[in-house]
Formats: structure tokens, sequence, C-alpha cells
């Protein structure tokens, strides 16, 4: 007993333990710092490169753009807004759109996965039929919700929320087909109803599934909304990019594109830090265990 405790007092004295953290931590923000540096560096020759070109005549900025014209464009369009009203509201239009497809396409994905990867009987039945909607194009569903649904936020909704299905579904679906059949035995054995089977073993098991898939699942829900907007609307960002574009305006299509990319990195942060909560009981993979 005094052996162990002199030598643990040793090893604190020492310090060995906090030196070793403390060098972790160093090399981690090392590497973030290098990582950052790499892609500003990144930024920089792009979009350097993009200006020079066109500055020298090598890219058409006619077709193309410029960042500086980029630049501009966008500050006119926070100033002075659009044709269609302020591009605040346009922004806000295009994210309440996405957000709801967003829930409805990820909720019902979830259910219909969960439930048909439980259930062969139900899956090879209704199978074919997801598969035939599936292969549907997505410009044909929009058209098709625009002409039933007219040209307001509905169509938009609907449409997100089918690209979101799928992508959902088909994780969801194969996430549970995954679960350890050992550890489904062993409730069944325990007593579990189907109902705790599923709430404490299957959906647990598969929300590695899930979560992975909401990751792409949002940028799709902006794109479902996007196509929707340019099929048919009277505001959103598809439209101001759509009057971009008949105008011949690549300032003005690259500057709300821009945006867009924004709201998704947003929306993908919040994601990511959704996973980290929701997962938090997984032991870290060895690529995050090596980037403590």
């Amino acid at each position: 007993m005094s052996t162990t405790s002199a030598v643990s007092a040793t090893l604190v004295k020492g310090g060995a333990p906090s030196s070793a953290a403390a060098t972790a931590k160093r090399a981690a923000r090392r590497r973030t710092a290098l990582v950052w540096a790499a892609r500003v560096g990144l930024a920089a020759v792009v979009i350097g490169g993009w200006q020079a070109f066109t500055t020298w005549g090598i890219v058409d900025p006619f077709f193309f753009g410029q960042p500086s014209g980029i630049a501009r464009r966008l500050v006119d369009l926070f100033r002075n807004g659009t044709e269609f009203g302020s591009f605040y509201a346009n922004i806000w239009t295009t994210i309440q759109e996405a957000l709801a497809g967003f829930a409805l396409g990820a909720v019902t994905g979830v259910v219909f996965g969960v439930t048909l990867g439980q259930s062969r009987f139900l899956a090879d039945v209704l199978g074919p039929y997801i598969k035939m909607v599936n292969a549907i194009p997505r410009i044909v569903l929009g058209s098709i919700f625009i002409v039933a649904f007219g040209i307001g936020v509905l169509p938009k909704i609907l449409l997100a929320a089918v690209l979101v299905f799928f992508i959902v579904f088909f994780n969801a679906f194969q996430g549970v087909r995954e679960v350890d059949r050992n550890i489904l035995a062993n409730a069944k054995v325990l007593g579990a109803s189907q109902m705790q089977i599923t709430r404490h073993v299957i959906v647990p098991s598969a929300l590695t599934w899930i979560i992975a898939s909401l990751h792409s699942a949002f940028g799709f829900a902006i794109v479902g909304a996007l196509v929707g907007e340019v099929l048919g609307a009277q505001s959103g960002l598809g439209l101001v990019i759509k009057t971009a574009q008949n105008n011949f305006d690549p300032d003005g299509v690259f500057a709300t594109m821009l945006v867009i990319s924004v709201i998704v990195l947003g929306a993908e942060w919040f994601i990511g830090k959704l996973e980290h909560r929701l997962l938090s009981w997984r032991p870290p993979a060895p690529s995050e265990a090596n980037s403590l």
C-alpha cells in the first residue's frame, strides 16, 4: 500500500501525467492552427487566382464573374435588397422552407426506416414502391408539387422533405439491420417488450447511422427548396439566382451561392454539436482519439 502511494506521489510530483496532457494539448493546438492556415491559404490561392485570371483576360468575367464583383454585389444585395423584397426576407424564406422540409423528411425517414428495418414483411411489400418513387427525377416531383399546390411555400417544403426522406430512410433502415442480434436476443430473454427493445436497443444502435445521414440531409433540404423556388416562387434565394441568371449577372449568382454555403456550413456545425451530445456515450473512434 505504501509503495503504491509513494509511486503515485512521485508521478504527481514529477508532473508526468500533467506534462503529457499539456504536450497533447499543444500538439492539438498546433494541428488546428496548421489546418486553419492551410484552409486560408487554399482560399487565398483560389480567390486570388480567380481574380488574377479574370483581370488578365484569361477567363472571361462575363461568364464567371470576379471575386471583387461578387463582394460588391453581395454588399448591394444586403443594402438595397432585390426586386422581390429585402435580401434578408428572401434568405429567411429559403431557410424556413429548408428547415420545415428537413424536419418532415427526417422524422418520416426515421419512422419508416426503423419500422421497415424491423419488419421483413413490410420491407418486402413496400420496398419496390419506395425504390420506384426514389427513381423519379426530383425536378419532375417539383413540377408536380407546383402544379398541385401552387407557387407558395408548401411545394418547396414537400420537395425538400422528399430529398431528405430517402437519405435518412436508407441510413435508418440499414442501421436497424446492423444491430447486433445477440443484444436483441438477450433483451427478449430478459422480458423486454418490442417497444422497449425499439427505444432502448434498436434506436440507440442505429443512431450513428441516422446522425451521419443528417449531415448531408440538410444540404439536400436546401437544394430541394432552391429547386422549387427556381421552378416557381414569389421569393427565396432560388428566385434570386434564377433572376440573376436571366439578367446575365454571374456576380449575383455567385454572391447568392456564397450565402447558401454559409447557411449550410452553419447547419453542419449545429448538427455536429448535436451528434456530439447524442453520441457522447460512444467511445471515440481511433481517428477521433488521435485528434484529441
